[in-house]
């Protein structure tokens, strides 16, 4: 049960939508009967699947027997890129969100992204309640609503520019033999196609005026119901206009930070690589890369965390090209247990270690003079 909290005391001063962004209740990791009874079936599944059907599998042999029996330093080689690819997304989020003036240090930007990802293995939707916990972290620690916004579109479009960018060039590469590897149709050129159109709309949409909106305020005066429609559906379209021209700032400076995107997405795909390392000989790189960024797409199921969704899309996109089946089976499951269960327990324990932190913000800013005493002493 959660304790009564006193409610923190607000400057007169401060305008009334900043007071709003100070006092707003931190989103709640709501656990339901349900997602206890999903995530309870679905590690049932996962295990007996393993134990049980595994070794029935043709061509498989004695490696699903073998399933807890992997060559422990390619999975100790697996925990190590677990920790360096959420390494890189901290410094990411500090690149992309953090300034010189800001509260957030190394341990607060530590705990909103571990936290984050806490609130994302409960939701569907491809992370919306890790969303909505990094905005309000960042509201809390003084940030506007307006670049909280802004500022959250660039770190998403910087993050999965990656993801699009590499399904254009392994996909094509594949399937024009610049990389080595089988290249089936439909799970290299189509996906490499779909990419190109999400960044050709990307970089479009990146035209919109930002303030879009404003400039059709005329317009909806004059025009009826439908252009006060077509004026609020503007927002859209000028937001993420917004988020990219932040991103392209971020590109044009060279921003180190962005390493980090590259560092999150190339250490995920490194502890697959080690878990297939665990129990056989791995795929090419090119096949690795192109059949887990396809298979990342069913994390926009509506499951939580995209548990099965995920998994099934991988261990099929590897099924088609070509791989051994037991041996697909063991290392997206063993890949899934590193990069999906184990954060989030570290996960959970940061969303309750930033809770106390930004109670302490609270505190700072309704008694500043007694805390600068304090620390003077």
């Amino acid at each position: 049960m959660d304790t009564m909290v006193t409610p923190p005391q607000v400057d007169p001063k401060e305008p009334v939508e900043e007071q709003d962004d100070l006092d707003e209740a931190m989103p709640r990791i709501h656990v339901t009967r349900k997602h206890v009874l999903l995530f309870a079936l679905l590690g049932i599944s996962t295990i007996a699947f393993a134990y049980f059907v595994l070794p029935q599998l043709s061509d498989l042999g004695e490696k699903g027997k073998d399933i807890g029996q992997g060559d422990p330093w390619w999975l100790a080689g697996a925990l190590f890129f677990t920790i360096a690819s959420f390494g890189g997304y901290v410094a990411m989020f500090r690149g992309v969100f953090i300034n010189n003036s800001s509260r957030i240090d190394l341990a607060a930007s530590y705990q909103i992204t571990m936290a984050g990802l806490a609130a994302t293995r409960l939701f569907a939707a491809g992370g919306a309640g890790g969303i909505a916990l990094t905005a309000w972290a960042l509201r809390r620690a003084g940030m506007d609503r307006r670049k909280v916004a802004d500022k959250t579109l660039a770190f998403l479009i910087l993050t999965y520019a990656v993801y699009f960018a590499a399904l254009v060039i392994c996909g094509f590469g594949l399937f024009w033999g610049a990389l080595s590897g089988p290249a089936p149709f439909a799970i290299t050129v189509v996906p490499a196609v779909f990419a190109l159109i999400v960044i050709a709309l990307g970089l479009g949409l990146s035209r919109v005026p930002p303030d879009l909106q404003r400039r059709l305020e005329g317009f909806a005066r004059r025009g009826g119901r439908l252009a006060r429609l077509a004026q609020r559906l503007a927002n859209a379209p000028a937001a993420f206009s917004a988020g990219m021209r932040e991103a392209v700032c971020h590109v044009r400076r060279r921003d180190p930070a962005l390493l980090g995107a590259i560092a999150y997405w190339g250490f995920n795909i490194a502890t697959l690589w080690a878990c297939f390392h665990a129990f056989g000989d791995p795929p090419p790189w090119g096949v690795i890369i192109m059949a887990y960024f396809v298979g990342f797409l069913g994390n926009l199921l509506p499951l939580p965390g995209g548990i099965g969704g995920v998994d099934g899309g991988m261990i099929g996109a590897f099924l088609a090209f070509g791989v051994d089946g037991g041996l697909a089976v063991l290392a997206v499951l063993s890949y899934r247990l590193f990069a999906f269960w184990l954060p989030t327990i570290p996960g959970a324990i940061a969303y309750f270690q930033l809770r106390r932190t930004v109670a302490r913000w609270r505190e700072e800013r309704a008694h500043p003079g007694e805390l600068a005493a304090s620390a003077g002493a």
